[in-house]
C-alpha cells in the first residue's frame, strides 16, 4: 500500500513537471521540502528523519532515525527509542546504535495530512510554472509569435501560445482585424507583467516593433544588417512609415525592402490588413529627411526652425491633400518620423497672395471645423471654395454636413466679395 500511494504522488507530479517543463532534479527538490515540512508538523523538527526519493522506480521512503537508549534513560521520542522496543524488530541492536525505521505515510501521519501535502506541492508546480512562463516570455519580449485563438471576448482576445495563455488587449489589435476561435494569429511578444502574483503576456499587431520584425522575417538584408531601420510610425490598419539606411552602398534600402514588383512589401501589407507603407531612405538632412516623409506628395520648400522642432512646408496647390492624407494622417506620421511639427501650405500664384489661412475663420466656425477642413486639404479660404457642397460633406465623411457646408462656402464667399 505504501509503495503503490509513494508511486502514485510521484509519478502524478511527474508527468505534471514534465508537461511544465520542471527540471526532474527540482521537482525531487521540492517533494523532500514538502515532506519535510509534513514530518515538521508532525514532530516539531525533521533533524531525525532522511528522506529518500527514487523518481525512477516512483518511490518514496521517509526514514525516522533514533537512538537506541537504555529503558531508564529514554527522554524524547523523536530522537530516541527504548531498547527494549528496538529489540521487538532488531533483537541483536546493541545500545546507543542506530535506528531506523520506515515510515508509513498514512499510518503515521493521516491520510488529511498526505492530502495537504500533495496540494501543497501542486501549488508549488503552479508557481514555478507561473515563474518559468514569465521568465520565458521576458526573453521573448520583442519576438513574433504564432498562436491560436481560443477565445475571443469584447475587450481583448485570448491566444494559446504553447499551452501558455497569451493577452491580445483591443487597442493593440488592428481595427480592422477580424478573428473568430481556432483562427491562427500572428503577433509580437510586447510586454510581460505580473498582475495578483500571476503572469500577463501582453502580445501586438498594432506596435511598431511588429513591422519591423514583419521586415526582419520578409527581407533577408534587413535581417543581415545590411540594412538598417532607423524608425517606424503607425496608424495601424491605415498607413505606416518605416526609415531605413542601407550600410552597403550597393545596395538601394528602399528597393531591397519593396522588392520586385512590390513582391517583398505586399506579404506585409497582407498580414497588416492593407495597411500602406512608406519606405523612406533615412538622412540626417533634415530639411530632406522631412520632404521624403511628407511622400507621396511633392514638396517644393521647407521653412525649418532654428530648433528643428517646427517646419513649414509649401507643395502645390494640387498636392496639398496628398501631404495632409485622408484625416490627416499623413502629415501627423510624417511629423512623428522626423520629430517635428510639420504644417503644409499650398504654393500661392500671383493672383492668389490675397487668399486667408483657414485658420482665420476659427471665430466663425470653430476649431474642430476648420481642423476638418485642414485635414481634407483645405489650408486656405480658395481652397476651400475649390469644392462645391457635396464634396465637403464626402470628404469629411459627414462629419460636416450640407447645411454646415453651405455656410463654410457663404461665409469665405462674403469675406472675399466683402
Amino acid at each position: 500500500m505504501q509503495n503503490d500511494f509513494s508511486k502514485s504522488i510521484i509519478q502524478a507530479f511527474s508527468e505534471i513537471a514534465r508537461e511544465k517543463g520542471i527540471d526532474r532534479d527540482l521537482l525531487l527538490s521540492i517533494l523532500e521540502d514538502v515532506f519535510r515540512s509534513m514530518i515538521r508538523k508532525q514532530y516539531e523538527s525533521d533533524d531525525a528523519f532522511d528522506v529518500i526519493l527514487n523518481s525512477d522506480r516512483g518511490e518514496i521512503q521517509i526514514l525516522h532515525i533514533r537512538e537506541v537508549v537504555p529503558d531508564d534513560e529514554f527522554s524524547d521520542p523523536v530522537t530516541e527509542i527504548k531498547y527494549s522496543e528496538a529489540q521487538k524488530f532488531e533483537a541483536d541492536i546493541e545500545l546507543y546504535d542506530e535506528f531506523p525505521q520506515e515510515i508509513e505515510l498514512t499510518q503515521d501521519f493521516g491520510r488529511r495530512a498526505v492530502m495537504m501535502a500533495r496540494q501543497t506541492l501542486a501549488q508549488r508546480l503552479r508557481e514555478i510554472e507561473k515563474e518559468n512562463v514569465f521568465d520565458d516570455y521576458s526573453e521573448r519580449v520583442g519576438e513574433i509569435i504564432l498562436g491560436d485563438v481560443y477565445q475571443v471576448r469584447k475587450r481583448d482576445i485570448l491566444v494559446n501560445h504553447n499551452g501558455v495563455e497569451l493577452l491580445l488587449p483591443k487597442n493593440h489589435q488592428i481595427p480592422k482585424d477580424r478573428y473568430r476561435k481556432g483562427d491562427t494569429i500572428r503577433a509580437v511578444v510586447l510586454e510581460v507583467r505580473r498582475e495578483n502574483g500571476n503572469p500577463t503576456v501582453i502580445i501586438s499587431r498594432t506596435a511598431p516593433i511588429f513591422l519591423e520584425r514583419l521586415f526582419e522575417n520578409e527581407i533577408p538584408e534587413v535581417f543581415d544588417g545590411i540594412i538598417e531601420i532607423i524608425k517606424t510610425v503607425r496608424e495601424p490598419g491605415e498607413r505606416s512609415k518605416v526609415a531605413v539606411v542601407s550600410h552597403d552602398e550597393r545596395v538601394d534600402a528602399v528597393g531591397a525592402c519593396v522588392g520586385m514588383k512590390g513582391v517583398r512589401i505586399h506579404s506585409i501589407v497582407r498580414e497588416l490588413c492593407n495597411e500602406n507603407i512608406d519606405v523612406i531612405n533615412y538622412t540626417k538632412d533634415k530639411k530632406e529627411f522631412i520632404k521624403r516623409a511628407l511622400q507621396p506628395a511633392e514638396v517644393l520648400n521647407v521653412d525649418l526652425s532654428a530648433d528643428e522642432k517646427f517646419a513649414k512646408v509649401t507643395v502645390p496647390a494640387d498636392e496639398v491633400s496628398k501631404a495632409i492624407g485622408k484625416g490627416g494622417v499623413n502629415i501627423r506620421l510624417a511629423s512623428r518620423l522626423t520629430e517635428c511639427e510639420i504644417d503644409v501650405y499650398r504654393e500661392v500664384d500671383e493672383e492668389e497672395e490675397d487668399d486667408i489661412d483657414i485658420y482665420e475663420f476659427e471665430s466663425d466656425f470653430g476649431r474642430e471645423t476648420v481642423q476638418m477642413l485642414y485635414d481634407i486639404g483645405c489650408d486656405t479660404a480658395r481652397s476651400v471654395l475649390d469644392l462645391n457642397v457635396d464634396e465637403i460633406v464626402r470628404r469629411t465623411n459627414g462629419d460636416i454636413d450640407n447645411e454646415l457646408a453651405k455656410r463654410i462656402i457663404k461665409v469665405i464667399e462674403d469675406e472675399f466679395n466683402g
